[in-house]
């Protein structure tokens, strides 16, 4: 072996070398960044092209304008690559819809510009002292709120600081555990789902429900979908994945995408007393939306897909998200409205609840009370839902 040879095996030896140390290295990093499916794959192809092309370099006789035009279209294919990569990932992250959800900030008691109702006169209960502490929905927000802005002293009850505030909203799941764990005093809330009835059992807690209004339990679907009504059977039948396609209920021939919500959240747990006897579907992942105001946005443009169905409660969807992507079904040819709630039409309509689990504070009876009088009754109503008197 010449001395030539020598070098360049030293040369190939040691450039490999350093290609393999790199391209490993980055190869790791781009995997723990995410970048497994595409930039870890490229940049091994990159590291043995390198090496290949090392080798032709040093080890053949290959004519240096081949080889230089082969380095240029491989870096171009690369460059072309990245480019394309880039662009696929900004057309997809375009179409997806982040979860619309709500500003509780709007509806804070006793800030200015709040959109919370008010009563036409003072309040006949006060409480200043030894405040009840409240959570619940988030659709029920601007409800206790109000009750909030009639009968507490002014001041800041920031809705999501746990620590500072007795007001807060953490979503029905959350408020359940919170009440059976004997953090809040009252929840306002749907009636809880038989997890949460286990759960308080278990923890030798009696949930005392009352009845402090009603609200309509809605669906709703791209605006772009030509069904304007379903039966609740059609909608028993398309959670259960008995009818899967639009064309079996007078739409387009497309598959439903049917999102539901997580396990225990209240919406969830109104479409699981829905179902009665039918056996609700395991969604795939992708289709339990976390938030109720990410239901209505999927439902209203996932990518691009008008096939969805989603649901909510009435106030929530037509008030708290104003979405004019999606529109609301009638069911058994009935529209959800206030009028409908009230006149007992709509046929998925039901109470929301003041839910009490043994509190010691004194005052929790009489605010109690108070919300079922008129005062009371006036501001669900002013609020946007339905009164139970």
């Amino acid at each position: 072996m010449n001395n030539s040879i020598g070098t360049r095996i030293m040369y190939f030896i040691v450039l490999t070398g350093l290609i393999v140390f790199f391209g490993y290295t980055g190869a790791f990093f781009s995997a723990l960044m995410g970048g497994i499916t595409f930039y870890t794959p490229l940049i091994v192809i990159v590291a043995i092209l390198l090496i290949i092309l090392i080798f032709l370099k040093l080890f053949t006789s290959i004519q240096r304008k081949i080889l230089k035009i082969t380095s240029l279209s491989f870096a171009g294919l690369v460059i072309v690559s990245i480019i394309a990569n880039w662009g696929y990932n900004a057309y997809i992250d375009s179409l997806k819809m982040t979860e619309r959800g709500v500003d509780l900030y709007d509806y804070q008691p006793f800030e200015e510009g709040t959109n919370i109702a008010n009563l036409e006169s003072e309040a006949s209960l006060s409480i200043d002292e030894e405040l009840p502490t409240l959570d619940g929905a988030t659709a029920l927000y601007p409800v206790y709120a109000a009750f909030v802005h009639g009968v507490y002293p002014d001041k800041e009850y920031d809705p999501h600081s746990f620590q500072d505030s007795e007001v807060v909203s953490t979503q029905t799941d959350v408020a359940y555990d919170r009440l059976i764990d004997g953090e809040v005093d009252i929840i306002f809330v749907a009636g809880p789902s038989m997890g949460q009835e286990g759960q308080a059992e278990r923890a030798g807690v009696e949930l005392e429900l009352t009845p402090i209004g009603r609200e309509a339990f809605v669906f709703f679907v791209n605006a772009s979908n030509p069904v304007d009504e379903l039966s609740i059977e059609e909608i028993q039948k398309i959670y259960s994945k008995e009818i899967t396609n639009w064309s079996e209920v007078g739409g387009e021939d497309e598959e439903i995408r049917a999102f539901q919500r997580p396990e225990d959240s209240g919406s969830q747990t109104a479409l699981e007393t829905l179902m009665e006897n039918h056996s609700l579907m395991q969604p795939p992942t992708e289709d339990v939306v976390g938030g109720m105001g990410g239901i209505i946005s999927e439902t209203a443009d996932y990518r691009n897909y008008s096939n969805s169905i989603g649901f909510s409660f009435r106030y929530f969807s037509t008030e708290m998200v104003q979405n004019g992507d999606i529109k609301h079904l009638e069911i058994e040819g009935i529209y959800p409205d206030k009028e409908s709630i009230r006149n007992n039409e709509y046929p998925i309509a039901s109470e929301f609840y003041a839910v009490t689990a043994g509190t010691d504070n004194p005052h929790v009876d009489d605010f109690i009370d108070w919300i079922l009088s008129d005062e009371g009754q006036q501001l669900v109503e002013k609020s946007g839902y339905v009164p139970v008197n």
